[in-house]
């Protein structure tokens, strides 16, 4: 049989190519990659294109450009950490674990994005090396989210189609809100998370943001996999994000979180898309029903607040203690906060963690899922920001604390032309049926439109 001439002149070469002109071009605007790897990724290409030439088995992303959150390793460059800390840091001599399984999935790494510092922050801004732009307004600098900012950014603009981002608190699913794009929150234990800058090794996850739901899961089934440097995964459980993606939602019960617990900090309108969302997925079959959570949204987020802050102080002090580090205040006055935690303290949380976890389930008992906004508003300016709160993780830290999985979907634009997101949380390990959730809905749905850049 004759080799496809497309294949055999380098169609991939061809597209990321492409892909590298249109990312150089937005990143002038957006501000979103740290680091584009133009030679490397092309090299990458060529040699997709040869393997294609030859027949070659095709990974699940054969030929996709993919960007990495600057705080996971890519062998040969220096994982900036979105830290002037980490100015004299060598390169790395690997890949991070998960940039591993993508790369043997067929991505192809075409640079790094811009992150809040250390991943300690939900806005997405960064005042030592720039906050990156949200696409849906290139008029207002708006937040994009965080703490994977510029991954957002950039696939919220539809320049790159995925991209690796990590989740402590919603740092996958708050851009991903923010910046119209797909973001899931993994359960811990099903993605290795060596090669990656600890912020919290109790809650931080690594995950994808794509921009459709069918992308975000091929991506996570690449991602999957026991890390044997990742105790978390000792005990990994395999699963097939993609066999039941399209299977609907007939039949599920999905409990809606029911407005008292939303609280005044949800503008209505983000009360009535979500209300708009649950008439869709009744509409396909499901059964929606109100949900009371067992404990306040401020409650989870004080509790997850306190292990954050302890366990991220742990790792970063020697940054945090040196008040000439270059670490930017807002960021070592967080990290500050664990220093002065106590053991006790700490160990508290840690113990009723378990009792919210099992409260929880209880609580969810026969329901398949919770639904509820990923954000309580949309983007707002940066100049607006308050660092000393944390809103934009009302609806997001919860899952973290319970080791939940969670998917954030774009539902619409609000008023001011800005996304509004859909997150359907379910129990640890059920990350698929999140995803089967959402690719009901997002068909359902339809194209999501795209920022004009």
């Amino acid at each position: 049989m004759s080799k496809s001439p497309k294949a055999a002149t380098g169609a991939i070469t061809a597209t990321v190519e492409k892909t590298l002109d249109a990312a150089e071009a937005a990143n002038k605007k957006l501000h979103a990659l740290a680091q584009i790897t133009r030679e490397s990724a092309l090299a990458e290409a060529r040699l997709a294109d040869v393997r294609t030439s030859e027949g070659a088995a095709h990974g699940l992303l054969h030929g996709m450009p993919v960007g990495i959150k600057d705080i996971a390793d890519v062998v040969g460059l220096v994982s900036g950490c979105g830290s002037l800390t980490r100015k004299q840091a060598e390169p790395a001599t690997r890949d991070a674990h998960v940039v591993t399984k993508l790369r043997t999935a067929g991505a192809i790494v075409v640079g790094k994005t811009h992150t809040v510092e250390y991943a300690f922050g939900g806005y997405g801004t960064n005042e030592t090396v720039g906050t990156p732009w949200n696409p849906w307004d290139l008029n207002v600098h708006r937040i994009p989210g965080g703490s994977s900012s510029g991954t957002g950014s950039i696939v919220g603009a539809g320049v790159l189609p995925g991209g690796l981002g990590t989740d402590t608190g919603g740092s996958v699913r708050i851009p991903a809100a923010l910046c119209g794009c797909v973001g899931l929150k993994t359960s811990i234990g099903l993605i290795g998370r060596s090669g990656i800058a600890p912020l919290s090794q109790t809650l931080d996850t690594a995950g994808p943001l794509a921009t459709d739901v069918t992308t975000t899961a091929r991506m996570f089934a690449a991602m999957l996999g026991h890390d044997p440097e990742d105790p978390s995964t000792e005990d990994f459980r395999a699963i097939d994000p993609l066999r039941d993606l399209e299977k609907g939602v007939a039949g599920l019960r999905i409990g809606r979180v029911v407005d008292e617990d939303l609280g005044a900090i949800t503008s209505d309108e983000v009360k009535a898309d979500l209300a708009k969302a649950a008439a869709t997925l009744e509409k396909l079959g499901a059964r929606v029903e109100p949900f009371k959570m067992p404990q306040s949204f401020d409650s989870f987020t004080r509790s997850t607040g306190i292990i954050i802050a302890s366990e991220g102080y742990a790792n970063w002090r020697r940054h945090v203690d040196d008040a000439k580090s270059g670490m930017a205040n807002p960021i070592r006055t967080r990290f500050l906060g664990g220093k002065s935690i106590s053991a006790a303290d700490y160990l508290d949380v840690m113990a009723e963690r378990k009792k919210s976890i099992d409260s929880f389930l209880s609580a969810m008992d026969r329901l398949d899922a919770i639904i509820l906004p990923t954000i309580p508003f949309p983007a707002i300016p940066v100049a607006e920001v308050d660092e000393t709160k944390s809103p934009m993780a009302h609806f997001t830290r919860w899952a973290n604390l319970l080791a939940l999985a969670g998917l954030a979907i774009p539902t619409a634009l609000s008023k001011s032309k800005l996304p509004m997101s859909l997150q359907i949380v379910v129990r640890r390990f059920d990350d698929a049926l999140a995803l089967r959730i959402g690719r009901a809905f997002e068909k359902s749905r339809g194209a999501f439109p795209a920022p004009k850049l």
